[in-house]
């Protein structure tokens, strides 16, 4: 038996249309339904100009696509293949969802993460998103800062890193903590260390760990601590220093009583550990 064509002449095409190439999209569109999605684009999201219109219909397709595989805008015409149409109302064509995005301002695509967390909520309620979080559950947050030029770039900002970017942060805390009872632990790097945050981590109900600059207060909070305090641990990897320029396998670990945020109202005083990798940071310089 051999090829009656070469490989660079076959291709495949589903184009029977009494078949349906994806259907565990039903499933998976009826618990998206159920759960609102198209209700909460339809009451938060409002993109501007002739494109915008029908963004509940329009999401829902964009959804169904990513969960179908699709990662480009042409690849949403899967949707519309053999007999899908059957089984869905109001797909729209690739193009026609290609519009649709390029309508979203800055401000449209916070309205959609405020759907998404709203989602969220709903759909914890009816699938178990987080097995064994009936334990513990950890949150980890961390930054994202993408470098960007120009002074009319949408959502742009002066930030902690100094430079003008855009910081991707992880959302939802709020939500995460309404469908879960457990005990909750939050993570976060030193680009969250501020009062607005850990506010909303402690309304929450939720503990916290976050790494905090190494700042005069802190500074002088770590100097405080007695040399019999320090408790030596080791790493099970070794980690890279950049302070020390080199691999570091052991470190100490200590307790001190701190007061966060001072001038902030609602201050409340915490345990914080540190841990150097190597030498204390007063005898780095050694």
């Amino acid at each position: 038996m051999r090829l009656l064509h070469s490989l660079a002449k076959t291709y495949a095409s589903f184009d029977d249309p009494n078949l349906v190439s994806h259907a565990g999209l039903v499933p998976v569109m009826a618990l998206a339904e159920d759960a609102g999605l198209a209700d909460l684009v339809a009451e938060h999201v409002r993109p501007g100009g002739a494109c915008g219109v029908n963004a509940h219909l329009k999401v829902g397709c964009l959804v169904a696509g990513m969960a179908a595989g699709a990662d480009s805008i042409d690849d949403m015409g899967l949707l519309r293949h053999g007999a899908m149409t059957s089984l869905f109302g109001g797909v729209r064509a690739p193009s026609t969802l290609g519009s649709h995005l390029r309508c979203y301002a800055w401000g449209n695509v916070s309205q959609l993460e405020k759907a998404g967390r709203e989602f969220l909520i709903a759909l914890a309620g009816r699938a178990p998103l987080l097995p064994g979080a009936d334990t513990l559950a950890f949150i980890d947050i961390d930054s994202m800062q993408r470098r960007v030029y120009g002074h009319k770039k949408q959502g742009a900002r002066f930030g902690h890193t100094k430079i003008q970017g855009k910081s991707l942060l992880v959302r939802g805390l709020n939500a995460l903590a309404a469908v879960v009872s457990t005990p909750i632990v939050v993570r976060l790097d030193s680009a969250f260390y501020n009062a607005a945050v850990i506010g909303a981590v402690r309304r929450g109900g939720a503990r916290f760990s976050v790494t905090v600059p190494m700042n005069a207060s802190i500074c002088a909070a770590i100097a405080a601590i007695g040399e019999d305090a320090w408790i030596p641990i080791r790493y099970p990897r070794a980690i890279w220093d950049d302070q020390l320029g080199a691999w570091v396998s052991d470190a100490e670990v200590a307790e001190v009583r701190y007061t966060a945020f001072a001038s902030k109202k609602g201050q409340a005083g915490h345990r914080a550990a540190d841990r150097p990798a190597g030498p204390r940071p007063e005898q780095a310089g050694r």
